[in-house]
């Protein structure tokens, strides 16, 4: 492929203090990755070089466009913490080193420097002790672009997921579980799919409860919520079925039969997601004006610092960037 084409991937390192800097390095010795993008790490070059030590990782850092040095890490240097943190502890200062890679990322979007951003995981308590509001990835990027309609979605080979609520107790996400809000997830995600899959989707709806209440024996919220969203939707042309049985409509998507599956809570769709592909899933946002995947998995304090963290699920989230990021130029959006 030539290099003037290749997708430039900014990859956020998340908390320092977490795996996310292990696993952003440990996958960028894989020689395959440059193959189909040009990565561009976005943190602390001091922070990443000492990461790099222990890890036994080959390789030299680079600037801001230095990405033609055999294997040369291209670095956006954001001086944040340097040796100054704790590996394994949240603190306010990683928090902070975080929000700055990420508004850097926005940044360089913005300025053409990147055509997209793979993020690594970041700790929403850290975010906290920072001073910053957004309970993660998803609302702070959001809050930066100034999106007000996004979604959380999972991609895991030819499972698509995508989420009616996301961080919020049980309890509460039965009650978010509407009509008007599956409505409103349904034509988002008809509009906003094909400029990642690259054609209008197949959407299967899962149901809330057990095998979808078979017939209204366990709960009623698929008689008087989903069927009629589901309905509504079909009639304005959009492609949507539903409610399935919750315990077998992820695997029906796994295999194909759709493109994207409405889940209607966070661990609805995590359970499934990570049984079936934990390593090789990747977190994207809809509806962003930006491209941006990120990890499976969390800053997992308590492996930090030891060499064992899997940076699979990383690589993932840099590939399936690059991806994205060829299929929106084929369809003449970037």
């Amino acid at each position: 492929m030539n290099e003037q084409r290749k997708p430039i991937i900014g990859i956020t390192v998340g908390d320092p203090a977490g795996i996310g800097p292990e696993v952003v390095l440990k996958a960028l010795t894989d020689d395959r990755l440059r193959e189909v993008c040009r990565p561009v790490v976005i943190g602390d070059r001091q922070m990443l070089v000492k990461t790099s030590w222990p890890f036994d990782v080959k390789t030299a850092f680079g600037r801001l466009g230095d990405s033609r040095n055999g294997g040369t890490i291209e670095v956006y240097d954001l001086p944040t913490v340097g040796e100054g943190f704790i590996t394994g502890v949240e603190s306010k200062e990683t928090g902070l080193a975080s929000a700055a890679y990420i508004e850097a990322a926005v940044k360089l979007w913005r300025e053409r420097e990147i055509d997209a951003i793979a993020t690594a995981p970041i700790s929403k308590n850290a975010l906290k002790l920072a001073g910053y509001s957004f309970p993660g990835h998803t609302e702070f990027l959001a809050h930066l672009t100034d999106t007000k309609e996004f979604a959380m979605s999972f991609f895991a080979e030819k499972l698509r997921v995508v989420l009616v609520s996301t961080h919020v107790s049980l309890r509460n996400a039965i009650e978010l579980v509407t009509t008007a809000s599956l409505v409103d997830l349904i034509r988002f995600s008809d509009k906003t799919l094909p400029n990642l899959i690259g054609k209008r989707p197949k959407i299967a709806v899962a149901g809330i409860n057990p095998h979808a209440s078979e017939g209204g024996m366990f709960g009623n919220e698929e008689a008087e919520q989903i069927s009629p969203a589901v309905e509504k939707c079909r009639n304005e042309g959009i492609d949507v079925a539903g409610p399935f049985s919750p315990d077998t409509i992820f695997l029906r998507g796994f295999r194909g039969e759709f493109d994207l599956v409405v889940a209607c809570y966070h661990d609805q769709a995590t359970i499934a997601v990570k049984s079936l592909s934990f390593g090789s899933s990747v977190n994207v946002t809809l509806g962003l004006p930006l491209i941006r995947t990120s990890v499976d998995h969390g800053t997992a304090f308590d492996i930090a610092g030891k060499g064992i963290a899997d940076e699979s699920s990383m690589k993932a989230a840099i590939k399936l960037a690059a991806d994205l990021v060829n299929i929106k130029r084929v369809g003449g959006n970037l």
